[in-house]
């Protein structure tokens, strides 16, 4: 579906992309389908999977068995078998996501890499959820966030 929009070329001033194209059949389709509806000036704002992550959050199949939930080091292994375990989700380095936009009328305003908030968490133990959230924000500011959760970036259509 997102590989074919249904809308004019140069619609909107904003589209918002939220963990959606590691679900997409065609990725690089689906971001020219976006680029083509955003009209001069619009942005994207995307937020996507990232490889360096140490857990794939979507499961993964073993011995035709899905296996719902976080599963470490999947995202670590080569490509070929990382995705014979997880082939219903892609995940994304910096260089996989620019290679989507190459050729593409944008330019980048924002590429980084972000944790989760774990809400989840702070529901359910506050004072060590809002521990864990301060701490990984902090992380976004160091060398290690290339182990966030997300790509973060925010491009614009010129």
């Amino acid at each position: 579906m997102g590989e074919a929009l249904p809308f004019p070329s140069n619609s909107f001033d904003l589209v918002l992309s939220h963990e959606v194209l590691e679900h997409v059949q065609d990725d690089q389709a689906a971001i020219k389908e976006i680029v083509r509806t955003l009209s001069p000036g619009g942005r994207l704002v995307l937020f996507c999977p990232n490889r360096g992550y140490p857990f794939e959050t979507h499961g993964h199949y073993w011995r035709g068995q899905y296996h719902f939930g976080n599963t470490p080091l999947i995202n670590y292994l080569p490509r070929f078998w990382r995705d014979k375990l997880a082939p219903h989700v892609n995940v994304y380095t910096r260089g996989d996501l620019a290679k989507l936009f190459e050729g593409l009328p944008v330019k980048f305003i924002e590429r980084r890499t972000v944790f989760g908030a774990y809400d989840n968490i702070i529901a359910r133990k506050p004072k060590i959820g809002k521990f864990l959230r301060s701490l990984l924000q902090w992380l976004e500011r160091t060398p290690l966030q290339v182990f966030g959760l997300s790509h973060f970036w925010v491009v614009e259509k010129i």
